[in-house]
């Protein structure tokens, strides 16, 4: 019986940990660091660092809080954004993360997955697709966080990416993220099902009931979560450090002007309905 995960994503432009919609409009939430803090306590089976404007400015800049956050958790974390060459997964391996993210460098260079995966292990090298549905129907992979056309089919990419080595695959809604209208399991279900490495599904969550259903529904063997986990998580001023987290929008957060299509869980209160659902976590 395969053991689903649950990934809280870090989305991290500059210093700041941010939240947009359609990976759009980011809005500053707080410290990284300490939002990676909390979710190791709670219970995260991973974490991933995504750097969201480090391919549109040819930059990774995340190895001084990669480095930190490798210090306060003992869980796999996976580091995306603005990795081009060996030496940038080189240098992000080393700052502490376990594995690395590519999308745009793996469109503009597939080989680039080959040789990654050779010298690095499979298990270390994740692909993100980045997928906007079309008119016809088909979907159609994006790069630069869901900033530039590709004209690249998002099934046959995946399948592409299983072949050239790569050990695991994220999969984000373009359409769906940060909605909270729930994941895209036509999306999901057509990529995952040719494929044999691991799928993570990512992209609109939006309450636990969304969580169970692509766990049901679909052959991911883990979830992406963001806006469910963090607008919870920054309520939690007893638990965050307010000298730490004092950069967040609170004002923005505390207002009521928040999406009201998502309904805010914990990683405990969300693996305790999976549980009760028969899903298998760890726990």
């Amino acid at each position: 019986m395969v053991i689903k995960r649950i990934i809280p994503r870090l989305d991290i432009k500059g210093s700041h940990l941010v939240k947009g919609i359609h990976l759009e409009g980011l809005r500053v939430l707080g410290n990284p660091e300490v939002f990676a803090k909390f979710y190791y306590q709670q219970g995260a089976d991973e974490l991933i660092y995504m750097d969201v404007v480090a391919s549109l400015y040819g930059r990774n800049s995340l190895s001084e809080i990669i480095t930190r956050t490798a210090k306060q958790i003992f869980i796999p974390l996976t580091v995306g954004g603005g990795i081009r060459t060996i030496d940038d997964i080189n240098n992000v391996l080393r700052s502490g993360a376990d594995k690395v993210c590519i999308n745009t460098a793996a469109i503009n260079n597939p080989d680039f997955i080959k040789q990654a995966s050779r010298k690095f292990g499979s298990s270390t090298i994740v692909v993100a697709i980045e997928a906007i549905r079309q008119s016809e129907g088909n979907y159609l992979c994006y790069t630069d966080n869901g900033r530039e056309h590709t004209g690249i089919d998002a099934v046959t990419w995946a399948e592409r990416i299983q072949e050239l080595g790569a050990g695991e695959l994220i999969i984000t809604s373009v359409d769906a993220e940060g909605t909270g209208t729930g994941f895209n399991l036509e999306l999901i279900n057509l990529i995952g099902k040719s494929l044999s490495i691991p799928v993570i599904a990512h992209g609109g969550a939006g309450n636990k009931n969304h969580v169970l259903q692509v766990m049901m529904e679909s052959n991911c063997d883990a979830v992406a979560l963001a806006s469910i986990l963090h607008y919870e998580a920054v309520s939690q001023t007893a638990t965050l450090s307010k000298k730490e987290n004092d950069i967040g929008n609170t004002d923005f957060l505390s207002s009521g002007r928040k999406n009201k299509s998502i309904s805010e869980t914990t990683l405990p209160e969300l693996k305790k309905y999976l549980t009760e659902h028969n899903i298998s976590i760890r726990i």
